[in-house]
């Protein structure tokens, strides 16, 4: 539900520019800062979540969430705009995303199967995208943007009752050392911050967040811009979480038998080699389509398999703060797709110089996870 109508912003851009008289950069610098909050919340939500437990950070950050999408449908300004779908929503995905689910789920499995078990999660906000995206476009194509983003506001309520069930929820038997257990949160950061591959894994999610942000909010703004009909560009988006399901379950179930890192180093690859056959090839429904598809196969099964690292590396116990953190360069690189493509829409009246800049940037990504040092910290800590 989080993610689902988080990704169905990109569908309201054309039509509030369009009525309210602004240019692409305004509601593109909203979700920009969305993406920014969404990321500086994330390190605060996890570190609450670890120590007070994850049910009560969704039910706070869920209200904050409803509230921000509904105050951006009855707002007209552009403060409104950076107020609502900007500063409220980021915060509010901040507790009910990846940061504090994923670390709710990491805890709660044996080693063995947690990284297929964070595939499952990571698809079940694909299956999210999948659903509600074209919704999204049903309610926007029925009633207008204001009331089509009241409904979406209301249908965020939906963690609340979801919260409830996490109640009891505790690290299994065994799911982390001695050791990780009576480290304290601050010891644990520092070993973070000198661990050369946490600050790689900083680095390559930035580029993730780059691509998603611009893809998600500007791709069905390009899709019209290249003759499409409207729905073109949401079914690909919907096409996304769709493959996305499958993207991401094979990313956890692969990273439980190959190392990570090289997988990681292997989708960025893969990413750019898409994005450079797709704007090469002449527009088309059916290029489209494939591109979506192709590019959900490559979406979030990034996100298992980073934020299984973090957990292979330094141990579940504070896998909520270690992993905020490491996804708030991911969404400060999303804050710079979604605001860089606005921006140099309306200078350059083109999305291609993003494009391009993307290509580099996945190839970048790529080299940077390669090296990383991906040996597990507690069990070194055991053995000695």
């Amino acid at each position: 539900m989080a993610f689902g109508i988080r990704s169905s912003y990109g569908l309201f851009v054309k039509p509030i520019t369009d009525e309210l008289g602004w240019g692409r950069e305004v509601l593109a610098f909203s979700l920009a800062i969305q993406n920014l909050m969404w990321g500086l919340g994330q390190p605060f939500a996890g570190m609450i979540a670890d120590r007070y437990g994850a049910g009560r950070v969704l039910v706070f950050s869920a209200l904050l969430y409803a509230g921000g999408v509904i105050l951006g449908a009855v707002g007209y300004s552009p403060i409104a705009s950076h107020l609502g779908p900007g500063f409220f929503v980021g915060l509010g995905l901040s507790g009910t995303t990846f940061g504090v689910v994923l670390a709710v789920i990491g805890r709660s499995v044996s080693e063995d199967k947690r990284s297929l078990a964070l595939g499952i999660a990571t698809a079940s906000a694909s299956l999210g995208q999948f659903l509600i995206i074209p919704l999204g476009s049903t309610l926007l194509q029925s009633f207008g943007w204001n009331d089509a983003l009241l409904m979406l506001g209301f249908m965020v309520m939906a963690i609340i009752p979801a919260a409830f069930f996490l109640r009891g929820v505790s690290t299994v038997k065994g799911g982390s050392s001695e050791v990780t257990q009576n480290m304290s949160m601050s010891e644990a950061l520092k070993e973070a911050s000198s661990h050369s591959g946490y600050w790689l894994l900083i680095a390559g999610f930035f580029v993730c967040g780059f691509h998603l942000a611009f893809i998600t909010v500007h791709f069905p703004s390009y899709a019209i811009d290249k003759g499409m009909a409207p729905e073109i560009g949401a079914w690909t988006l919907a096409l996304v979480g769709l493959a996305n399901i499958f993207g991401s379950y094979a990313a956890g179930a692969l990273g439980g038998t190959y190392r990570k890192k090289y997988l990681l180093s292997a989708i960025y690859v893969a990413r750019s080699v898409a994005i450079l056959a797709f704007i090469l090839l002449p527009p088309s429904t059916e290029s489209f389509l494939i591109f979506g598809f192709v590019m959900g196969l490559l979406w979030l099964s990034t996100v298992p398999l980073t934020s299984g690292l973090v957990a292979q590396i330094f141990g579940p116990r504070y896998m909520g703060t270690l992993f905020g953190i490491v996804f708030f360069s991911h969404q400060v690189g999303s804050f710079i797709g979604v605001w860089l493509g606005g921006y140099l829409y309306d200078t350059t009246k083109s999305y291609d110089l993003v494009w391009w800049i993307s290509i580099f940037l996945g190839i970048l990504a790529a080299l940077v996870h390669w090296p990383i040092s991906d040996g597990s910290l507690r069990r070194s800590t055991r053995t000695a």
